[in-house]
């Protein structure tokens, strides 16, 4: 066993060496105290699993960020040691084999981390282990964003900037110096009595069904993060220009930044990113505004992490104070149909199938298919279409996820449901020749341009001599929208109704009572001025 203490830093969603100030912390104390054995750790925890199911393009950018992790911890002189098992049972022996003094590690707000927390603090305590953790996955401290206002997370966007626009925001930290000398654990702190179960894992390990992995596009880890950015914020004019609404969410090549997998990992931090930004803004004066500017994108992030602190059961409809309760319904055959991209709406399909492929799909084809899903067409509960998200993006995040399905079935935050994303017409508005469908619905490819978006319209025979029959190489439509977003907003209505009639214990005829004294009130005292006058 070591005659050192240690100093452990615990990598959560924080896979990066730039501003970590959990990672500096313990590096700044070993080079001060040369009494130290620094032990940066990941864990590898099969019950995450379980609370949570990874797709295998996001396990696959998992273990690329860990690798990229290790070889930069490696060039600091240090290394990532990657353990296997439950916090709980894993820091019950660390604890005593490497004789922590300090854990550091950084918050995280999902329910599974935060029962984690609690454990881990009252096993520090048990120990003498002193633990230090830190807020630094997102921009602001949502718990200061909610105590500045009142005790609530702010609901609108626009309160929220009021708020944090009074908060001061934290400077990035750079890189840790690197240590003078690596020192391993003692092999008998391993239970394989074999230093290599504490390397990081290879893909094999953590990919179980190879065949869903699809082109490996956006690779994992800092480095990439740091490339991505740098190309990204490289070009100025497009940068002051951004405006989310005018990008195209069925273009052949990403209209954004697509650096949501790297916040979402914590490879990248998002203060530094939001400094980049802003010293780029500085430069420019007359850059877009949020919302819909790339700083406001930003802080979009920020706001949906501020409401999922404030509300546990913010990933359900049942028990989450933010959420209307709708009567959805099931129907296991539509929603497989839309989540292997077989609704018959090309344009849906082709979304659900790059989603699928490439774990990564435009935030505006997002909202397209996550209002088919729910209030616009099937009519299927936002949290079915969450679990499928949570499976397959690359930048699945557990507060962001959950708002923007809140949100798109205007259970939360929007309400305005009678705006409805036709799965025809939006897609057209960006790629009317359907180059984006014939990319990933390759069944439509000869299809003219015409027919692309609306297969159905074209006669059988010309089904046949574009190659595709519908029913057949290609399914049919599952529901005529046309028709089933008009009765949808028949059954949106009535959920409004129902929700406030229970929100104000009085009935819809009482309120519109109300509503008539009042207006005959205003009429009789408008009447009255005007005849004074």
């Amino acid at each position: 066993m070591s005659e050192k203490r240690s100093l452990v830093h615990w990598f959560r969603k924080g896979l990066r060496l730039h501003d970590n100030p959990g990672l500096t912390y313990i590096f700044d104390e070993a080079q001060v105290h040369s009494c130290y054995n620094v032990r940066p750790i990941y864990i590898l925890d099969p019950a995450v699993t379980e609370w949570t199911k990874i797709g295998a393009n996001r396990s696959r950018f998992l273990q690329e960020s860990l690798e990229d992790l290790h070889n930069q911890l490696k060039a600091l002189n240090s290394r990532l040691y990657v353990i296997r098992g439950s916090p709980s049972v894993v820091f019950s022996r660390l604890f005593k084999e490497w004789r922590v003094e300090v854990l550091t590690f950084e918050e995280n707000i999902e329910p599974y981390a935060i029962k984690y927390d609690t454990i881990v603090k009252e096993l520090a305590k048990m120990h003498n282990v002193t633990v230090k953790s830190y807020h630094s996955h997102t921009i602001y401290d949502a718990h200061l964003v909610i105590q500045n206002n009142h005790g609530k997370a702010p609901l609108t966007y626009q309160k929220f900037i009021e708020i944090t626009e009074i908060l001061e925001q934290s400077k990035p930290l750079g890189k840790p110096k690197g240590l003078t000398n690596l020192n391993e654990p003692e092999k008998d702190s391993c239970e394989k009595e074999d230093i290599n179960c504490y390397m990081f894992p290879n893909l094999e390990e953590l990919v179980k069904c190879k065949e869903e992995l699809g082109a490996n596009i956006f690779r994992g880890g800092e480095m990439q993060a740091i490339k991505r950015l740098n190309e990204v914020l490289a070009n100025e004019k497009w940068v002051m220009e951004f405006e989310k609404p005018g990008t195209k969410p069925n273009s052949l090549e990403p209209s954004t930044t697509v650096l949501s997998p790297y916040l979402s990992f914590g490879c990248l931090s998002s203060r530094y990113f939001c400094q980049r930004l802003k010293d780029i803004l500085k430069r420019h004066p007359n850059h877009t505004k949020p919302p819909v500017s790339l700083m406001g994108q930003l802080m979009w992030r920020e706001f949906f992490y501020t409401a999922a602190t404030y509300e546990p059961n913010f990933d359900r409809m049942m028990g989450n104070s933010l959420c209307l309760q709708i009567p959805w319904r099931s129907n296991a055959a539509h929603l497989e149909a839309w989540s292997f991209g077989r609704t018959g709406y090309p344009f849906i399909d082709a979304i659900m199938r790059q989603l699928r492929q490439e774990g990564w799909i435009h935030h505006l084809a997002r909202h397209a298919v996550a209002c088919f899903l729910t209030r616009g067409d099937l009519w299927i509960s936002w949290e079915e279409g969450e679990k499928v998200f949570e499976e397959l993006l690359l930048d699945q995040d557990w507060a962001l996820n959950a708002g923007n399905w809140l949100w798109l079935s205007a259970s939360a935050f929007f309400h305005k449901y009678f705006h409805v994303y036709s799965p025809v017409a939006f897609g057209k508005k960006t790629d009317r020749s359907g180059s984006y469908i014939r990319k990933y619905v390759p069944e439509l490819l000869k299809y003219p341009d015409d027919k692309i978006y609306e297969p159905w319209k074209a006669s059988l025979a010309d089904q046949r001599k574009y190659g595709c029959v519908l029913g057949t190489h290609y399914p049919d439509r599952i529901v005529k929208h046309e028709l089933a977003h008009k009765e949808n907003i028949k059954r949106m209505t009535a959920a409004y109704k129902v929700n406030r009639e229970v929100r104000t214990g009085k009935s819809e005829e009482d309120t519109v009572d109300v509503v008539r004294k009042r207006k005959t009130k205003y009429s009789s005292k408008h009447s009255a001025k005007k005849n004074k006058i």
